[in-house]
């Protein structure tokens, strides 16, 4: 027997990133059905390090302050230590203080944050739980699809029930992993390197491992041998829980000759130490980027479009940024206001995004893994000692050249080249690894606080907001609004008159996005209609013209 649905979006994958298109759809008011196969329960969390924009959209749903306080002690240290074992001396420390002392950073309204993924995906599902408009199943699994030119036909098994239910969706989003079957079922190839390396990695309780650590509590201890690095182990919860993660080549590590306790007595440095191993998983890095964000209605989020090296923590956050973007997208096409360019627009902002973030976090890995000559590095003698002492010096030097959570990969990603951002002609700011915030269309809108407490970035997300400051004429701001009626595009209007924001946001009008960033900026309108059928994805051809008369 089967039954048939119908819902507006089809999400597959009910990850992080799946239940974060589900959030943002569901705070929109746009039907939904997110489908995940397992029942959504963890048995080991992968993922733990919030950015600093992930938080400012968690801020946006109101779940920043549940993953705040959801259990992450603030007086933990976040330091990272390079050491050949957590007794023995360490060869370098990058310095970090906990959550509590660090400052809000000048650029936002949030800071980053530790919440390990069996923590934060119950928050998830609870927040959506608030929104009727979207429905979650478990333990329903995606069959096949068929794409047609006006909807999508899945098949999908609720497996309790062994029932198959058709659904008709008018666009599907996967985010069902690196190893999507929805990507593979679209022949969707991927590319770049598949094999950083490959490790396994052991969650396990270490009930006393913070008694004898030489340096303290630290976020991540990174460990090298004579064979050079071989690991590394990682807070999961800032008290017992902790990740061991193991270097090596395919062939070296055998999970049948594989012993989880001794690598992880090998990092602490003790052969008697109390170790519970809860779960052993083997895993490859990898840094790679699917050929196209999707096809028409069917559309890659997530892992499912880009696999990166964990160091930096950027595989979620990137995925969250993925489903920001497309979130606002899909409600202007479901809504009617939202142009044919819109869809191909989601590519052609994100995957330079992704591209970017890979690299970044295969620097990261390669920094890591450089030291040379560690042949004697464990050797009590005064060769051993130099040995020390030249690796200590060399990964000195290489953290203090690299940039391990860049504020610039994180928040200043830009929308160059997309066909619904309007350039206005200035020169791009330089990529650097420092965030600078810049109002230039592409870009983040600036966050700067209100006389009221909010920042201005509680002002974005509900619709196109048009930012107008005090030298801005009456009529400009009459002519977008009437070209944002004819059209039914939901537009606010912000009068400011701050002249520090004046000064940051750099023109008297700034058209911001649903999503936060930049769509156009300038001192006058003399085609309201031109510009926003150009941000609303409905004028390829206005693009150029735009272009000029900026």
């Amino acid at each position: 027997m089967s039954r048939s649905i119908e819902t507006p979006v089809l999400i597959v994958g009910a990850g992080p990133v799946g239940l974060c298109m589900a959030l943002d759809l569901g705070w929109r008011g746009v039907n939904g059905l997110l489908i995940e196969q397992t029942d959504g329960k963890l048995e080991y969390s992968k993922i733990g390090h919030i950015a600093v924009r992930t938080m400012e959209f968690f801020r946006r749903w109101g779940i920043a302050r549940a993953v705040r306080e959801a259990g992450f002690p603030d007086d933990f240290r976040m330091s990272r230590v390079i050491c050949t074992d957590v007794k023995s001396l360490p060869l370098h420390i990058e310095e970090h203080a906990c959550l509590r002392d660090m400052p809000v950073p000048a650029y936002s309204c949030e800071k980053k944050q530790r919440c390990p993924q069996h923590w934060l995906q119950p928050i998830l599902q609870q927040s959506l739980a608030h929104y009727p408009s979207v429905t979650a199943k478990y333990g329903w699994e995606l069959e096949s699809f068929e794409e047609f030119p006006d909807h999508v036909e899945a098949r999908v098994r609720d497996l309790a029930a062994d029932e198959v239910v058709n659904v008709r969706a008018q666009y599907l989003v996967a985010c069902d992993g690196i190893a999507s079957e929805v990507r593979e079922s679209m022949g969707i190839a991927m590319h770049g390197n598949p094999k950083l390396s490959y490790s396994i990695g052991v969650t396990a309780r270490i009930p006393d491992m913070l008694e004898h650590c030489h340096y303290g509590p630290a976020e991540r201890f990174i460990f090298l041998g004579p064979e050079g690095t071989w690991g590394n182990l990682t807070t999961v919860d800032g008290r017992d829980l902790w990740r061991l993660t193991v270097l090596g080549a395919e062939n070296k590590l055998d999970l049948d000759t594989f012993d989880p306790v001794a690598w992880i007595r090998r990092g602490l440095g003790r052969s008697d130490a109390q170790v519970e191993v809860l779960h052993v998983l083997p895993w490859r890095r990898r840094e790679m980027i699917a050929d196209r964000f999707g096809d028409g209605r069917v559309l890659l989020a997530g892992d499912s479009a880009h696999g990166m090296s964990p160091t930096g923590g950027m595989g979620m956050n990137t995925g969250v940024g993925d489903v920001v973007d497309l979130g606002w997208k899909l409600e202007a096409l479901l809504s009617g206001w939202g142009g044919e360019e819109l869809i191909p627009s989601y590519e052609v902002e994100r995957k330079p995004v992704a591209v970017r973030n890979a690299a970044s976090s295969t620097s990261n890995f390669k920094v890591l893994t450089s030291p040379k000559n560690c042949a004697q590095i464990l050797d009590k003698t005064e060769e051993g000692e130099r040995t020390r002492r030249e690796i200590s010096a060399q990964f000195t030097e290489a953290m203090r050249a690299s940039y391990w959570e860049p504020s610039g990969i994180q928040m200043g990603y830009r929308y160059e080249g997309s066909p619904i951002v309007v350039e206005d002609g200035t020169p791009p700011p330089a990529d650097q690894p420092k965030y600078v915030q810049t109002s230039r269309p592409g870009a983040r809108a600036p966050h700067a606080w209100l006389a009221d407490g909010r920042s201005m970035l509680d002002l974005f997300g509900k619709g196109f907001v048009l930012l107008a400051f005090p030298q801005a004429e009456d009529a400009d701001i009459d002519r977008l609004k009437a070209a944002a009626a004819d059209c039914r595009m939901p537009l606010q209007v912000q009068r400011l008159d701050d002249k520090q924001i004046a000064g940051l946001y750099e023109m008297p009008l700034v058209l911001v996005r649903p999503d936060g960033h930049v769509a156009w900026r300038g001192s006058a309108v003399d085609d309201g209609q031109r510009i926003v059928d150009l941000v609303r994805g409905a004028s390829g051809s206005s693009r150029q013209n735009l272009k000029e008369a900026a």
